[in-house]
């Protein structure tokens, strides 16, 4: 029972803490204390540790000599290259689902937008990541060809926690985003051609990370 209990508080404190990380609370180089930690959560040490071991095996936290967990550093060459190749597979798909996509299709994918939208004014960039992450699976999702599909969520699971983040280190894109969502809804409603939606959404994709490399060369400099 007191093993199940550990577990238990283990999971709560995991949880806990991962949101903060990709809610952007705890920003890259962030450090964590363990024993604020566990007086934050009401538990003991042990629970945390374990929840910091799991997230240093996803890559979200790393541990340096003398120091202790931090929260991991953006690699930008990992989201750079990433993003490239997602810029290519989701705008294929997108371009090759487009036909297949239903009215409701639409209707959701219109009513996600609006909900991005609705949160601009008090942007929750972990919030804003995920439902812009459901807006674009909502338009691939009924691509015809399984592998490129395949390929398209293996590189979002490949950016790990950057994938639920990155309005948190580029705020500033969520506006433009949402507006190019409402032209490419435009596009695939006026059944344009597949190669003026893949265009479309290379455009977008490439447009949020040049923001994010213009941020991240910007704090470097």
């Amino acid at each position: 029972m007191t093993q199940l209990v550990e577990v238990s508080k283990s999971r709560r404190a995991y949880e806990w803490i991962r949101e903060r990380i990709t809610s952007g609370s705890y920003g890259p180089g962030y450090r964590l204390v363990l024993t604020s930690l566990a007086a934050e959560l009401a538990i003991s040490v042990v629970p945390v540790r374990e929840a910091i071991r799991e997230l240093s095996a996803e890559g979200l936290v790393t541990f340096e000599r003398n120091v202790g967990a931090r929260v991991a550093m953006v690699d930008a060459g990992q989201y750079r290259a990433a993003m490239q190749v997602i810029s290519v597979v989701e705008s294929a798909a997108t371009a090759l689902a487009a036909r297949h996509l239903t009215a409701a299709d639409l209707t959701r994918a219109r009513e996600l937008n609006g909900v991005m939208r609705s949160g601009l004014i008090d942007l929750d960039s972990g919030a804003f990541s995920a439902l812009n992450q459901e807006f674009h699976r909502t338009l691939y999702a009924r691509c015809p060809n399984p592998r490129l599909l395949e390929l398209v969520e293996v590189e979002w699971a490949r950016l790990g926690h950057l994938r639920d983040s990155i309005f948190s280190f580029v705020p500033g894109r969520a506006p433009d985003s949402v507006c190019e969502h409402d032209a490419l809804l435009d596009l695939i409603a006026a059944r344009a051609s597949p190669e003026e939606i893949e265009q479309a959404v290379r455009r977008h994709r490439n447009g949020t990370l040049s923001a994010f490399l213009t941020t991240t060369t910007t704090e470097g400099a």
